[in-house]
């Protein structure tokens, strides 16, 4: 669903969206399971910043559900997770705020989104959300112990006979030491 300036200049836009498993690409190790349900309101809100610039803001507050799955960050298994976020959120046109180069920005501002063009797509909203409320690194349990890295098993379903004690490059000038003086 595309949200276009023009529309909210003429009035708020409500909207209560579902989005089947595969409409939205949210990445290569992201799976939507379930219809990502979405509902609220753009509103369009105008920023009078002297006596004649105008900045069109786009302000989205709503609220999705779902359900996506994700492989475990230590042994790749599924790890399923329920989504439930609100958001309100603010859009403004890119380049408005340019400044120059490295410019300390507020902390307001890094609440700021910027859209370029007519408007902004909500499938584009709602993959953000839906990947800025999960964990960035997720197990499928706390105990889960990954994979062996000299041989790749996976260790919560065989053991592995590797020895797993990695020597400290560190200390490899000592190690030599040791090996010349034992001669």
């Amino acid at each position: 669903m595309f949200i276009k300036i023009k529309d909210l200049e003429l009035r708020n836009l409500e909207f209560d969206e579902t989005f089947m498993p595969g409409a939205i690409d949210l990445g290569e190790d992201l799976v939507q399971t379930t219809p990502l349900k979405a509902s609220g309101r753009a509103e369009l809100i105008r920023e009078n910043r002297g006596a004649r610039e105008i900045v069109e803001d786009i302000r989205l507050v709503g609220n999705f559900s779902t359900e996506v799955q994700n492989p475990c960050a230590r042994c790749l298994d599924p790890v399923h997770n329920k989504v439930a976020e609100t958001f309100d959120l603010l859009y403004r046109p890119l380049g408005v705020d340019f400044k120059g180069d490295e410019v300390a920005i507020t902390e307001a501002e890094t609440e700021i989104g910027y859209y370029q063009g007519e408007g902004v797509l909500l499938e584009d909203v709602l993959k953000e959300q839906i990947i800025l409320a999960l964990p960035v690194k997720q197990v499928c349990r706390a105990n889960c112990k990954g994979f062996c890295p000299q041989c790749g098993k996976n260790l919560n379903l065989e053991s592995c006979n590797c020895v797993n004690t990695m020597p400290d490059p560190r200390w490899s000038a000592l190690e030599d030491i040791r090996k010349k003086l034992e001669r």
